[in-house]
């Protein structure tokens, strides 16, 4: 593979490991795939980035092209056993949160593209923000009237400019994330199909917003 393609390495990848045990499974995993397809792009994971005035860790960086990329992995209660191997996965049900994250992963890779060159004079082409779920509220529609309405990230949304909480949000929902997020775009939202196993929560799909 010349031309990074995420949907290709996505799909690369779901054929041996539809399922994640973690985060950090996922980021693995997703590593090793884009190697194998591009095994001279110098992948690096939790590489440092000047965020706000201050280093905070890129989830993957190829250094060739130079690319970088953000990953979220949130997940619905599934017990599922793939090739002789146990995956349990927890309710992670503070889906405004997993919005508001997958929002600011966005604008950090847009603010390294602004600044066009990395640290160490590590140039940037483009990044991807990639979440992948069992969760289908984050693709479905239903967020009117809520606290994170703005933060939705559904089906079909065009997301640009200011982001913010509803008034009323309460200082627990908003706690480490009272920022407002403003992002350049806009991005269309498409989520695809990732995977689909024979069970119950078992089809995961995955969002994947690309800044230039």
């Amino acid at each position: 593979m010349t031309r990074f393609d995420i949907d290709h390495v996505l799909k690369r990848l779901a054929e041996n490991r539809p399922i994640f045990h973690s985060e950090a499974d996922f980021q693995f995993a997703l590593a090793r795939q884009i190697e194998t397809l591009m095994p001279d792009c110098g992948i690096r994971l939790e590489r440092p980035f000047p965020f706000d005035g201050a280093n905070r860790y890129l989830d993957l960086w190829l250094r060739t092209p130079g690319i970088a990329i953000e990953l979220k992995y949130r997940t619905r209660r599934l017990s599922f056993p793939h090739e002789g191997e146990s995956f349990s996965l927890k309710n992670q049900n503070a889906r405004d949160h997993g919005r508001y994250d997958f929002i600011e992963d966005i604008r950090r890779i847009e603010e390294i593209a602004t600044k066009r060159r990395g640290a160490n004079g590590d140039q940037f082409s483009q990044g991807y923000a990639v979440l992948l779920t069992n969760d289908h509220l984050y693709w479905e529609n239903g967020g009117e009237g809520t606290v994170d309405a703005q933060f939705r990230i559904h089906e079909g949304r065009t997301l640009n400019g200011r982001m913010a909480w509803a008034r009323r949000a309460s200082k627990g929902t908003t706690k480490k994330r009272e920022q407002t997020l403003t992002v350049s775009g806009p991005y269309k939202l498409q989520w695809k199909r990732y995977s689909d196993l024979p069970t119950e929560n078992g089809e995961f799909r995955y969002l994947a917003v690309k800044i230039v």
